[in-house]
């Protein structure tokens, strides 16, 4: 099959890329720096020529929630129509675990606006909620590190590898439409906190974490709000697995 990979050269979609080439598809990889610019819709009826399906792993900086839904939704909405326009049968969307139950964050409204326009678009379609990623608690005490310290906030998660995304997202690309997709998710729940410890830990590195409520993570993602609902499908690697082949 000939896929194409929205956000081709960021961190989940590099790794489906990679996993799509292995079995044999033909895979188009679409990002601004690969000559496709999605807010504009330039270079896209061209790379979408004779495409099969697309998965969209793309990734935004949240700003204000009016800027970000308006950037996700240009976004969504021209590879849609390009996408139609080239005759695609199959559009996947990695989307986020609990991003319906969480108010006042930037992202996650982006997340809701894509998911809409997915919904009501012309293509068939799969959307895959997924939970963060092993590597989330280090990014997002990276936001704030500052002299040695770094806010972080204390969130129940149930991590999942980016490796086992992409398998699924590839997977999930070469087959029929599914609508909404069960929630995936890794194989135990995590506090961040300590998930930003341990990952400190395993690269030599001392940093202070403060827990706090503040920014863009309020008490409205407090308790279970993120983690996966009942039927998810549970990746195979553990945080634990994961962090061993950090350096």
């Amino acid at each position: 099959m000939r896929i194409a990979v929205a956000g081709a050269t960021g961190n989940i979609g590099s790794l489906t890329a990679t996993a799509l080439k292995r079995d044999g598809h033909d895979v188009v990889g679409i990002s601004r720096s690969l000559g496709v610019n999605l807010q504009t819709g330039e270079g896209l009826d061209a790379a979408l020529a004779g495409v099969d399906a697309v998965v969209d792993a793309t990734n935004g900086q949240a700003a204000t929630e009016e800027e970000t839904v308006a950037w996700f939704g240009a976004l969504t909405a021209n590879l849609l129509a390009a996408e139609e326009r080239a005759g695609v049968r199959h559009h996947v969307l990695l989307s986020i675990v609990g991003i319906d139950r969480v108010a006042g964050n930037a992202h996650y409204a982006g997340k809701r606006e894509q998911e809409r326009l997915v919904a009501a678009g012309p293509v068939p379609w799969t959307i895959v909620p997924a939970t963060q990623f092993h590597d989330f608690a280090e990014m997002v005490a990276s936001w704030t590190e500052q002299d040695g310290a770094a806010s972080i906030a204390p969130l129940l998660v149930q991590p999942i590898a980016p490796a086992d995304v992409a398998e699924i997202l590839a997977e999930i690309a070469v087959g029929e439409p599914h609508g909404r997709y069960a929630d995936v998710a890794g194989p135990g729940p995590q506090d961040l906190v300590d998930m930003a410890r341990r990952t400190h830990q395993a690269r030599g590195r001392e940093v202070r974490l403060v827990p706090t409520w503040s920014g863009m993570f309020g008490l409205s993602m407090a308790g279970d709000v993120l983690l996966p609902g009942e039927g998810a499908r549970i990746a195979p690697t553990t945080f634990e697995e994961w962090l061993a082949e950090q350096k």
